[in-house]
């Protein structure tokens, strides 16, 4: 999908990255001032770096070797920004065809109506931007960028400005973006909810540099410490079935492989549910126990991880084949002998899961 090495030095600040990536969804994460911004507007070409090599789905966007170097206009990567930067004189409708304007009619192979659906902005075709909402503002923005039927879609903190419950629904849009229109997504983020719900790989950067790249919960771990939120950020993402709402204590129980997962509210949806589950929430027990937490998952040490303080990122490999990481202290994994490939249990109060994130 995307292959790039740059370099780009400013006062102050000095980019030096190279990666290359097939991911579905791409994810730059790091502190603020890492050059994660910096590095998509190179992407995108609104930037120009001091040298370098830019090759998106085959085509190579910049070579400064070769004095190859495509405007932004020409190198058909859709970027939805934070604030979604619509045309405040245009309605919407006007606003999202201008997503095709620059790309040649041979090429135009995104449906205006099927996109329009999707996104369900049928009804905000006849407003003007300054009436919307943040999400509905955002989903113009989506709308727009894909009907530009772009190599490749940019988003550069597109739910840092939305409340919870728009960041859900954003969120949500996202999964269907990538499964419905199989374009290609680079998503700029500071969340490691975000991350670990919609990425197949993660850039971690830092001061310019690619720190590490890999499975979002192999390299999140080794992030917390330079995000802020540190260990509180460090969120997991399980995909688990709705079983049941047992009505008589208002509660929903959820299926998974590893173990039957209890949340304290009564889900009205039916199917697949994802739950996210802090790594501060979790608790390590090498046998269950008479306990009051309902939620008791099985699992096998992956990997630990120790941050030179207190804290080990414990990763478990749990039963179906998803992974979740606890944060603990490393008195704890030794006073418990817990080491690699040790069978043990994640342990969650239900009171610690929000349903709002179901």
């Amino acid at each position: 999908m995307i292959s790039l090495d740059v370099r780009l030095k400013r006062k102050g600040f000095e980019l030096d990255c190279a990666l290359q990536s097939d991911a579905r969804i791409l994810a730059f994460h790091g502190p603020s001032g890492a050059g994660k911004s910096t590095l998509a507007h190179l992407i995108a070409g609104v930037t120009r770096p001091d040298s370098g090599r830019i090759v998106v789905d085959g085509v190579t966007l910049l070579d400064t070797e070769n004095r190859v170097f495509l405007p932004p206009e020409k190198r058909r990567v859709g970027f939805v920004f934070q604030d979604a930067l619509l045309f405040p004189h245009l309605r919407v409708k006007t606003n999202i065809l201008f997503g095709q304007f620059f790309t040649p009619k041979a090429e135009r192979r995104a449906p205006f109506d099927a996109i329009i659906q999707t996104l369900g902005v049928g009804h905000l075709l006849e407003r003007w931007p300054a009436t919307l909402s943040g999400g509905e503002r955002q989903r113009v923005g989506l709308a727009r960028a894909l009907l530009s039927s772009p190599r490749l879609l940019l988003m550069d903190e597109p739910m840092a400005a939305l409340d919870h419950a728009r960041r859900l629904e954003i969120m949500t849009l996202i999964e269907r973006l990538r499964d419905e229109f199989k374009t290609p997504i680079v998503l700029v983020s500071h969340s490691a909810e975000e991350i670990a719900r919609l990425a197949d790989e993660a850039a971690i950067i830092n001061k310019g540099r690619i720190v590490a790249q890999g499975p979002p919960l192999d390299v999140l771990p080794g992030a917390a410490r330079l995000i802020e939120g540190g260990r509180f950020g460090l969120i997991n993402s399980l995909a688990a079935r709705i079983a049941a709402v047992d009505e008589a204590y208002g509660v929903t129980r959820l299926s998974h492989p590893a173990g039957e997962i209890l949340v304290a509210a009564r889900i009205a949806q039916a199917g697949e549910a994802r739950v996210a589950i802090k790594a501060t929430d979790i608790t390590l027990a090498k046998a269950p126990a008479e306990t009051s937490v309902r939620t008791i998952l099985r699992g096998r040490i992956a990997r630990i991880e120790v941050n030179g303080n207190a804290l080990a990122f414990v990763t478990l490999d749990l039963a179906g084949g998803d992974k979740l990481i606890a944060a603990v202290t490393r008195l704890a994994l030794d006073e418990l002998g817990l080491a690699l490939g040790s069978e043990v249990y994640a342990l969650v109060k239900s009171v610690a899961l929000d349903e709002r994130i179901l």
